[in-house]
């Protein structure tokens, strides 16, 4: 089910995604509400679930790690539920996205070297159920951003 958003939702939006610790006081301002009204509404908008979670935007590098890798994956259907929470389960798997396409898996794992990636790669490709992978191995972020561009949100209302 698709929520139906306001202007004020999508100011709110804006200033969540440009920073996730934006105050109440200074959206209120924008909005000319007041902070318990902007709070009221951005627990409304993660009851619709429309803001899932605000969390910190980490740079890798900066930790010791090297840019990400994107795993293409193929498996075999029938053994998709038991392979879903194996790698899952992995700590360096970020993300993991069921696909469509020749590879039905795509993860986003992040090693510390390219010595750990080889046997982090080595390890998927033995995990029962995976058939086929291929790596992508990121250079260069050229673009990152929030969730949704407010062109997008911008047509919705």
């Amino acid at each position: 089910m698709q929520a139906s958003l306001d202007r004020i939702d999508l100011i709110i939006l804006k200033n969540l995604l440009k920073d996730g610790r934006a105050s109440f006081s200074s959206i209120a301002k924008e909005t000319k509400l007041t902070d318990v009204a902007i709070k009221k509404r951005v627990e409304g908008l993660k009851k619709k679930g429309v803001i899932g979670s605000i969390t910190a935007n980490l740079n890798l590098k900066t930790l010791g790690f090297e840019n990400p890798i994107f795993v293409q994956m193929r498996s075999e259907i029938g053994k998709n539920k038991d392979l879903f929470k194996r790698l899952t389960d992995l700590d360096y798997v970020l993300e993991l996205y069921q696909v469509l396409g020749e590879y039905n898996l795509l993860a986003k794992i992040v090693v510390n070297d390219l010595n750990q990636a080889e046997k982090v790669i080595a390890k998927l490709g033995t995990l029962d159920g995976i058939i086929d992978l291929k790596t992508l191995v990121v250079l260069s972020e050229l673009k990152s951003g929030p969730a949704l561009p407010s062109g997008a949100l911008q047509k919705k209302l």
